[in-house]
């Protein structure tokens, strides 16, 4: 596993959305492993929008099945300050926020948070996901939210 994990490392050594590390839990680790209920070893550990907890891994561990990971579930690829990256969907849902005051941008985050938890297709959550990172980026400008 460790040259896949490598050679993902290397993938998104550049990427401002993903971040690849190790932690050695026998050695200088010990204490962070401890603080993230680690007991076997290899343990994948990933974060995503704020969660400090930390979520287990449990897909496959080649360097494709990784990276289809990340890509489905961690990259970050719409940028609202640069959206050339942005699909057509997340372009016209930017536009349609920047309309929105702040107060109104903060009712549609807690609404969505509210139904992350909920059970739908994975294509749905997905989009909710994106629109969650969307309206977090366009509120981060906002001292109201």
């Amino acid at each position: 596993m460790k040259p896949a994990w490598d050679q993902l490392g290397d993938e998104y050594a550049a990427s401002s959305s993903v971040l690849v590390a190790d932690v050695d839990c026998t050695a200088e680790g010990e204490e962070l492993c401890q603080k993230y209920n680690v007991g076997g070893y290899p343990t994948i550990k990933y974060f995503v929008d704020g969660n400090m907890e930390g979520e287990d891994y449990q897909g496959g561990r080649d360097f494709d099945s990784l990276k289809s990971f990340v890509e489905d579930k961690l990259e970050v690829k719409c940028d609202i300050k640069d959206p050339k990256d942005c699909t057509d969907k997340e372009k016209g849902y930017i536009e349609k926020m920047k309309l929105k005051s702040a107060e109104e941008i903060k009712a549609q985050i807690t609404r969505l948070e509210g139904m992350k938890s909920g059970s739908m297709k994975p294509e749905l959550k997905q989009w909710l996901v994106q629109r969650l990172r969307i309206l977090k980026a366009l509120g981060a400008g906002s001292d109201e939210l």
